[in-house]
């Protein structure tokens, strides 16, 4: 199983539709529908590769990325979702700090 590019916390950039935004969950492949899948992921990216659960910045939305799809933003700045509260407690230095503690 490939190893996940992007952590939770880490401000991404989505190349196709070009919007910021930051990981909340990662699943090491996809877990989708099958009919999400037809329907929504027109560029047909692999399934057993890392997708991504993603807020994306000044929007009310989360979306489900696939990882080939994503790069690192290169923005240093804080995303702006009404739901970053409520899976993240700080921002610093460009990425986010979950309130869990480490294992």
């Amino acid at each position: 199983m490939k190893q996940a590019k992007f952590s939770i916390g880490q401000c991404i950039h989505h190349r196709l539709f070009d919007y910021r935004g930051v990981v909340v969950d990662v699943d090491p492949v996809f877990s989708g529908s099958d009919d999400w899948y037809e329907q929504v992921a027109k560029s047909r990216p692999p399934k057993d590769e890392p997708w991504y659960h993603v807020l994306v910045h000044d929007a009310s939305k989360e979306t489900y990325v696939a990882e080939q799809n994503l790069s690192g933003d290169e923005i240093v700045e804080p995303v702006n979702h009404p739901l970053l509260d409520e899976f993240f407690v700080d921002f610093e230095k460009g990425h986010y700090i979950t309130g869990r503690q480490p294992n």
